[in-house]
């Protein structure tokens, strides 16, 4: 059975959970609400430190820990496209297995990889310009051929 999560057991982390909420618009608006309760409290506190100090540990912290969700969101949704992108490979017959699990691989390796398709494009590059080369030649002989024949009398009585 495919691995639902990678916490509690659940359909999905509690990190995404809680990301999806937070990235929701009503989120948004308790921070923007959040904000202008502290900017309305301003006189009632004579703009001292300890107001500003409030709101600036406040965002510290809340953004300290989301660096963390996100990374935790991404982390996951990267393993899910390279599973995907695994399975895709698998299952094609004329793609190399040995690109099955490439991002686990050490740099020395995935730059040798990068060299080899850097390699495989130059030489498409090269071979469609020499196709466009022949195409643009036969074309040419073409042209001279068709004015030949139109130069040619196409009768006894002509000639």
């Amino acid at each position: 059975k495919i691995a639902e999560s990678t916490f509690g057991g659940g359909t999905k982390a509690p990190a995404g959970t809680v990301l999806t909420y937070l990235g929701s618009p009503y989120a948004f608006l308790i921070a923007i609400s959040i904000v202008i309760i502290w900017w309305l409290t301003g006189p009632i506190f004579g703009y001292s430190d300890m107001w500003q100090l409030a709101i600036n540990t406040g965002t510290t912290i809340i953004t300290f820990l989301m660096v963390f969700l996100i990374q935790n969101t991404q982390n996951r949704d990267s393993r899910a496209i390279h599973l995907k992108l695994d399975e895709l490979i698998k299952g094609s017959k004329s793609a190399r297995n040995k690109l099955l699990n490439i991002e686990d691989l050490p740099d020395s390796v995935l730059e040798e990889i990068h060299q080899e398709f850097t390699a495989i494009q130059s030489k498409l590059q090269n071979k469609e310009v020499a196709t466009q080369k022949t195409k643009h030649e036969t074309a040419k002989q073409l042209v001279q051929k068709i004015a030949e024949l139109i130069q040619m009398p196409h009768s006894e009585e002509e000639k």
